[in-house]
């Protein structure tokens, strides 16, 4: 018998607030975490763009002195996530070599690889700080997390763009049920919003340029929507067999019930244009989940604001679901938190939990003039979810064809 794996704690520090509380909260209440960039670097570079959703809460507001000089940005986000969702799951008593971590992050350490550059060149090489190499490389918000909470069971780095964090939650889900842990604390982060990535987005037309008018930016959806916005921040959720959790008398929010996996192979950037990719990563979560199409009452989607993206998701659901599509609600969270890369994935799954809990899909905010070729049932006001058992699902796409799927079920 397959072991059934579920969620008993939730963290993040996110553009819309430094917890999952606080984050959830201004989500329900249609606030925007995208503002005007204030750093003296945004005019010196004149970039084309001059906003992004930063995270609320900044790293030193929450972390000692020495903590935040010995990380990079991404990893104390993932530290303080980290730390939040194990105390929202009671600091469970687990052997340390039974307790994993499955993270993500998308580009990893920017600030720490472009800030050591900037020094080599200005101060030379014996000003390089000694902790570069570790601050930069992929692994280390993993390996922060791990090291944190004590974990020995093992530390695992996906990178996978904007899809990593949801599969480092289908990670987590396959190696619980292969026995490999007892409880596993999966999420991504990122910290990425530097002059460089940001001219590089706009570079390639991926950006939304509503400099004038920065929280209404990201608009899923909506007929002028003209690229996504960069975000900032980290999620964690803990994952664990229920047996495990029933047996310490753990809350249990959800059933992180499948995941599914895949790639277009079709372009770097592009996905492919009818979604194939991402409708078998949404029937692979369900096939896990022992679910089918039907059974599904709400869907937190990936859709990022771009003209080519936003479509491209609808036509996989459409193929999916059909005409029921357009009465499943429908929440795109991104057009009040931005676009998190890497760790987008797992904010989303904490919301798609918390819409779960409390029976209420979010709103999507910034829609004036829905496009007609995507008539989803999405709104400017949350949405109710009714009280009988609900399965959703979140989904999460990135460059170079990756697709990553997550099945969340009500207990």
């Amino acid at each position: 018998m397959t072991a059934k794996i579920v969620i008993t704690g939730i963290g993040t520090t996110s553009p819309l607030g430094g917890t999952a509380p606080s984050s959830w909260e201004a989500l329900l209440a249609g606030e925007s975490g995208a503002r005007s960039l204030s750093h003296e670097w945004v005019s010196e570079l004149e970039l084309p763009v001059t906003f992004a959703a930063e995270a609320k809460v900044r790293p030193e507001e929450v972390l000692e002195r020495q903590e935040v000089r010995r990380l990079d940005p991404g990893s104390a986000l993932a530290v303080i996530a980290a730390r939040e969702a194990w105390a929202d799951a009671g600091a469970p008593e687990v052997e340390p070599e039974r307790l994993g971590v499955d993270w993500a992050t998308g580009i990893g350490g920017v600030w720490s690889l472009l800030n050591a550059w900037d020094t080599l060149k200005e101060k030379g090489p014996r000003r390089v700080m000694p902790l570069t190499v570790p601050m930069l490389m992929p692994n280390a918000p993993s390996a922060a997390v791990s090291m944190t909470l004590g974990a020995r069971a093992f530390a695992r780095t996906v990178a996978s763009a904007c899809a990593s964090s949801t599969e480092s939650l289908v990670n987590g889900l396959e190696h619980l049920r292969a026995g490999l842990a007892d409880v596993v604390v999966a999420g991504g982060s990122e910290s990425a919003i530097h002059g460089i990535t940001i001219a590089s987005f706009a570079s390639m037309q991926a950006l939304s340029k509503r400099n004038d008018d920065p929280a209404t930016a990201s608009r899923p959806y909506d007929v002028s929507r003209d690229g996504f916005v960069m975000g900032e921040g980290a999620g964690a959720l803990v994952l664990e067999t229920e047996e495990h959790a029933k047996a310490r008398g753990a809350r249990i929010y959800a059933e992180l019930a499948g995941g599914g996996v895949t790639s277009d192979s079709y372009h770097i950037t592009a996905p492919d244009p009818e979604g194939l990719g991402a409708s078998r990563a949404v029937l692979l979560a369900l096939g896990q989940a022992g679910a089918s199409v039907d059974d599904v009452t709400h869907i937190n989607a990936h859709a990022t604001s771009t003209p080519v993206g936003d479509i491209a998701e609808y036509k996989a659901l459409l193929s999916l679901f059909g005409d029921r599509v357009h009465g499943i609600p429908v929440s795109a969270t991104k057009a009040a938190t931005g676009h998190l890369l890497g760790g987008t994935g797992a904010l989303e799954a904490i919301f798609t939990v918390q819409a779960l809990v409390d029976r209420v899909a979010p709103p999507t905010i910034n829609i004036t003039e829905q496009d007609p070729e995507i008539p989803l049932s999405v709104g400017g006001t949350a949405q109710p979810l009714g009280d009988g058992d609900q399965l959703a699902i979140s989904n999460s796409f990135g460059f170079g064809g990756h697709n990553a799927v997550v099945a969340i079920r009500s207990v």
